[in-house]
C-alpha cells in the first residue's frame, strides 16, 4: 500500500512539475498555442507523421497569435514563435548581440568532433572567429573566379540529361540536381572530382547513404531538438559514418594540394589563409586558426516548372544575354532579373535563442515561421502564384522588410548566399536553354517528406524534358 501511495505521489508531483513548466509563457502574458500535453508539450504536433511541420507552425501563426508572437513547448523547452516583421528584424539585426547563437550542442563523441567546427553549430566568439575567416572566401571577386568551375558542372548536368533521355524522356530532378550539387561543392570547395554523373560512382553512393533519414537518425534528431543535454550525456554519435569518408578524402586532398598546383577554389583560399596565419608572430596570430577539420554543407535546388509561358520568357532573357555577351557570363547570370525572380525560392523555418514587454530569458528559443511569412497575403498578394516579377529590382521596394528570408537576415545570414545563387542560376539557365520542361504525366501534385528539417519532396520530382530546337 505504501509503495502504491508513493508511486501516486511521484506521478502527481511529476504532472504538477510538467504543468508548472508549461505555464512558462502564460505566466508572462504570452498567448500559448493549444494542444500541449504533459511532459511532451507540442512535440508530437511538431513531429507529426500526418501533417507537415510548417503547416502546424502556420496554424499557430494564423490562429494563436504567432503573427505577432505566441508560445509553444518542445518537451519542457520554451519556444517563442515571432511573426511580426519588426520583431524579426529586432532579433536578427538590431538586438543581434543578444540573439546571436542558434540552437546548438557541444558534440562529445570523438567521431563528431568536426561538427563543433561547423559554422552553423559554432557559438559566441568562436562563431565570430570562424565567420571572419570564411567571409573572405565568398566575395563577388572570388565567386567570379570560381564561375568557370561551376559552369563546367552545369554543362555536365546538361550532358547527363541528354544521356538519360536516350533511356526515358522522364527525368528525376531531385536525384539529378543532387548529383549536380555534389559535383559543384566537391569541386569548388575541396578540389575533388567525384564523377557523380557516371554510373556506379562511389561518391554519390556514399552521399545518398549519408543523407537518408533512418528511424534511428530520426530519434537522434528529436533528442537533439528537444533534449540536447541528453545527447551529450549519452555520448550519442550524431554524424553518419560516411561523413568521415568524405572528411578523410578531403584531408588527403589538402596534403596533395600543399605539394603544388592550384585551382582557385575554396580549398586554395583556405590553405592560403592558413599560410598567412602561420607566418604571423605568436603575438599577432589570430585566435581562430584554420585546422584540418572539414566542415561541409550541401544545399539542394529543386524546381519544377508548371508555367510554360514563364519558362519561355526566361529562355528569351537568357538568349538575349548570350547575344550580348557571347555566352553566359558571371555578370550576365547574376544580373538577369527574370532568372533571379525564378530562383527566389522560399524556405520555411529559422530558429534563434523588441516594442513588447515580454522578457526573453537566456536560453529561451526564439523561432521565426519563415514559410508563414512568405505565404501571408498581407505582405504577398496571391502568395501561391508563381510570379517572378515580384522580385524584379523595380518591385523590391514593395517587399516589406523582415518578410523575405530565404537566406536568413542580419550578421548570421547564409555566408554562402552568393555562391548558392550562382550555382542555382547556372543550373537553371543551362537546363532551360537546352530543354523544355513539363510535369511528367501522373506527377502533377508534389508530395513533401514528413521528415523534419529541409522541405523536400517525399520521393522525387519527375519532369519530362524535350530538347529545344536549335536556331
Amino acid at each position: 500500500m505504501i509503495t502504491w501511495a508513493l508511486l501516486a505521489v511521484l506521478v502527481v508531483s511529476a504532472l504538477l512539475y510538467s504543468r508548472w513548466r508549461h505555464s512558462y509563457w502564460s505566466s508572462r502574458g504570452v498567448p500559448t498555442a493549444p494542444g500541449s500535453i504533459p511532459f511532451l508539450g507540442h512535440t508530437l504536433k511538431l513531429f507529426s507523421q500526418k501533417k507537415y511541420r510548417w503547416l502546424t507552425i502556420d496554424e499557430m501563426y494564423r490562429n494563436h497569435g504567432g503573427s505577432l508572437y505566441c508560445g509553444l513547448y518542445e518537451m519542457h523547452i520554451p519556444n517563442l514563435l515571432i511573426g511580426d516583421p519588426d520583431l524579426v528584424k529586432a532579433v536578427l539585426i538590431k538586438d543581434f548581440d543578444h540573439f546571436a547563437d542558434r540552437r546548438t550542442f557541444e558534440a562529445t563523441n570523438p567521431k563528431d568532433k568536426v561538427l563543433n567546427e561547423m559554422l552553423t553549430n559554432a557559438t559566441g566568439d568562436h562563431w565570430k572567429g570562424i565567420r571572419s575567416v570564411l567571409s573572405t572566401s565568398f566575395t563577388s571577386g572570388r565567386m567570379k573566379g570560381m564561375f568557370p568551375l561551376v559552369e563546367a558542372k552545369a554543362e555536365g548536368l546538361v550532358d547527363y540529361f541528354h544521356r538519360q533521355l536516350e533511356k526515358d524522356p522522364v527525368v528525376r530532378m531531385k536525384h539529378s540536381f543532387g548529383m549536380y550539387t555534389m559535383e559543384v561543392i566537391s569541386s569548388c570547395a575541396f578540389g575533388l572530382e567525384t564523377n557523380s554523373f557516371e554510373e556506379n560512382g562511389i561518391f554519390p553512393k556514399k552521399a545518398i547513404e549519408m543523407f537518408k533519414i533512418s528511424p534511428m537518425m530520426m530519434v537522434k534528431i528529436i533528442i537533439f531538438m528537444t533534449a540536447p543535454k541528453l545527447l551529450k550525456l549519452l555520448n550519442i554519435q550524431l554524424s553518419h559514418e560516411n561523413f568521415h569518408f568524405f572528411s578523410d578524402v578531403v584531408i588527403e586532398t589538402m596534403k596533395q594540394r600543399q605539394a603544388g598546383g592550384k585551382r582557385g577554389d575554396f580549398l586554395d583560399i583556405m590553405l592560403e589563409t592558413r599560410e598567412d596565419q602561420d607566418e604571423k608572430t605568436d603575438k599577432k596570430k589570430p585566435k581562430y586558426p584554420l585546422s584540418d577539420e572539414v566542415s561541409h554543407s550541401i544545399f539542394s535546388l529543386l524546381f519544377i516548372v508548371f508555367h510554360p509561358e514563364e519558362q519561355e520568357r526566361l529562355r528569351e532573357e537568357l538568349k538575349k544575354i548570350i547575344e550580348e555577351h557571347g555566352t553566359l557570363t558571371y555578370q550576365g547570370i547574376m544580373e538577369a532579373k527574370y532568372l533571379d525572380g525564378c530562383i527566389s525560392v522560399f524556405v520555411f523555418f529559422l530558429d534563434r535563442l523588441p516594442g513588447t514587454d515580454v522578457v526573453i530569458a537566456k536560453g529561451d528559443v526564439v523561432s521565426i515561421p519563415v514559410w508563414s511569412l512568405h505565404h501571408d497575403q498581407r505582405y504577398w498578394p496571391e502568395p501561391e502564384k508563381f510570379d517572378p516579377t515580384r522580385f524584379f529590382p523595380e518591385n523590391k521596394d514593395r517587399i516589406v522588410s523582415g518578410t523575405y528570408l530565404p537566406f536568413g537576415l542580419g550578421p548570421r545570414n547564409c555566408i554562402a548566399m552568393r555562391f548558392a545563387l550562382m550555382e542555382a542560376k547556372l543550373a537553371l539557365a543551362r537546363t532551360v536553354l537546352e530543354f523544355e520542361l513539363r510535369c511528367a504525366p501522373g506527377h502533377e501534385e508534389l508530395e513533401f517528406s514528413l521528415v523534419p528539417g529541409i522541405m523536400r519532396p517525399k520521393d522525387d520530382v519527375f519532369v519530362t524534358l524535350t530538347p529545344v530546337a536549335k536556331e
